[in-house]
């Protein structure tokens, strides 16, 4: 055996004994006073070891890229990420000694800066977003590396089929509860690669449980899916839908349609203004205690819409949606009001009516937008 291959198979050792260490994530009800007969579950990936979602996604990875052969002893990581995903990969190439460049928008958390520091990694910081595929290729050139490149692979490098994946893990957690099998799980994107398995494994597993995505402003993923559904496309497909600019909601939407995101696996798609996902953040963390980011607040603003309209059918069932990642990684943006302020962001009106949705049943505000699967 070569040393390349042996320092290979120590390393998928090390990566599967640090997940046999780490207990699975918590699945926490949440009351809707407004829905009864609707049962509400948040899946909190905020407790894996690198505080979100995008852990199990980096494993993945990781592993991917192990047993294809890219990495070796001398590799240096590179990653185009908005943040988590740096994090959690950053936490990975620690474990297995390389060293590891985040390639990210000059805008992100610069308590996700520290994070990516702590464990060992680099930053490399763009003022334009749309750059950063570029950058972390030419990085990739410049050391020799491996540019690891979530937007591709994020769909790919999950075993969707099981393997503890988190679609897998919601059904188990879900056996005892009232209305097992859920009648949606919602989620959003920022690859795809999360509603990609959620979406192939209900399939699989021939569950009837449907699969909502959530998408902030600033981001291509609900035009497509609109186009897609109503047979507009244009010629140029994908390439048709590009933005210059980058999601103010850090880990979701994209400025251009990610080789990850298949819109065939959603059932409906929803396209959520930025003040209600974080006046659905600071509802909801006033509800559990304790802060969630931004992300978990659009998918809330999601599970709102299906469980009004389910209540309006008189339908009952259970939802389960994803708490991505903790808010505590945004005290400088999401939860400090003069940094909404500078954006034109009116979250107190916002926080306002999601309260009077998921306490008293109030439609939500038209800005919503909603695309059904055709």
């Amino acid at each position: 055996m070569t040393p390349s291959r042996s320092w290979a198979i120590a390393a998928i050792r090390t990566i599967e004994a640090d997940f046999n260490r780490s207990a699975d994530t918590h699945l926490i009800p949440l009351d809707l006073p407004a829905f009864p007969g609707i049962d509400v579950y948040l899946k909190d990936e905020s407790s894996h070891p690198t505080g979100s979602l995008k852990h199990r996604l980096a494993r993945s990875l990781f592993l991917y890229a192990l047993a294809n052969g890219w990495l070796h002893a001398r590799s240096t990581v590179i990653e185009a990420s908005s943040g988590s995903t740096a994090i959690s990969e950053a936490y990975f190439a620690r474990l297995l000694g390389l060293p590891f460049i985040a390639v990210m928008p000059a805008t992100v958390s610069p308590d996700k800066i520290a994070a990516i520091e702590f464990y060992g990694g680099g930053c490399h910081l763009v003022q334009d977003p749309t750059t950063i595929y570029s950058e972390s290729e030419r990085l990739a050139r410049a050391t020799r590396g491996h540019f690891m490149d979530q937007f591709t692979y994020a769909e790919r490098a999950t075993d969707w089929r099981a393997n503890n994946n988190i679609a897998e893990s919601i059904f188990k957690q879900m056996e005892l509860e009232q209305y097992p099998q859920p009648a949606w799980i919602v989620a959003s994107a920022g690859t795809g690669g999360t509603t990609a398995t959620l979406g192939r494994y209900v399939r699989y597993r021939r569950h009837g449980t449907r699969i909502a995505c959530v998408d902030p402003e600033n981001s291509v993923f609900f035009d497509f899916y609109a186009a897609v559904a109503n047979g507009a496309l244009p010629q140029d497909v994908r390439g048709h839908f590009n933005l210059d600019c980058g999601s103010r909601i850090e880990g979701i939407g994209r400025p251009r349609v990610e080789a990850s995101f298949l819109p065939s696996v959603i059932d409906t798609m929803f396209k959520v203004p930025d003040a209600l996902s974080i006046g659905a953040m600071r509802w909801l963390a006033s509800k559990l205690g304790r802060r969630v980011g931004g992300s978990t607040g659009s998918n809330l603003v999601g599970v709102l819409a299906l469980a009004h309209a389910m209540h309006t059918a008189g339908e009952q069932g259970s939802i389960v949606t994803l708490l991505c990642d903790s808010g505590d990684r945004y005290g400088h943006s999401y939860y400090n009001d003069a940094w909404l302020a500078e954006r034109g962001l009116d979250v107190a009106t916002a926080q306002a009516q999601i309260a009077a949705c998921a306490e008293s049943g109030a439609a939500l505000p038209r800005s919503v937008q909603h695309a059904p699967q055709s």
